[in-house]
């Protein structure tokens, strides 16, 4: 995008932007998680298998995810885009255990793989 001081022009982005985000919280399905500890980690944690079944984001019929973090800051993505980058992670061996008595597998996901 081109800066441009135009205060008019300005305000309709801003207000496509709006009705996008309006919209998207209106008529789509959002999953929400809290991650207590992506702000120190630099990391979420995507839970994918739990307890011997496909579980977390392999079995969601959410349409899009959001990370809330210690901070304030919220990540909302499409479930596609994080499936994509969970299948990167396990491709790697980004993985780890986690959740109530680390009986879920999980992938760890940069947080700024989250927002590119």
């Amino acid at each position: 995008m081109q800066f441009n001081s135009d205060f008019r022009y300005d305000l309709k982005v801003g207000q496509l932007e709006e009705k996008w985000l309006a919209e998207l919280l209106q008529s789509k399905t959002l999953e929400v998680k809290r991650d207590f500890k992506a702000s120190q980690t630099g990391r979420v944690f995507v839970e994918f298998f739990c307890r011997g079944k496909p579980s977390g984001v392999a079995t969601t019929e959410a349409d899009h995810w959001a990370f809330i973090l210690n901070d304030g800051i919220v990540i909302i993505l499409s479930t596609e885009r994080l499936k994509a980058l969970v299948a990167e992670a396990q491709f790697v061996g980004n993985t780890t255990r986690g959740g109530d008595s680390n009986s879920s597998h999980g992938a760890l996901i940069e947080l700024e793989r989250l927002v590119k």
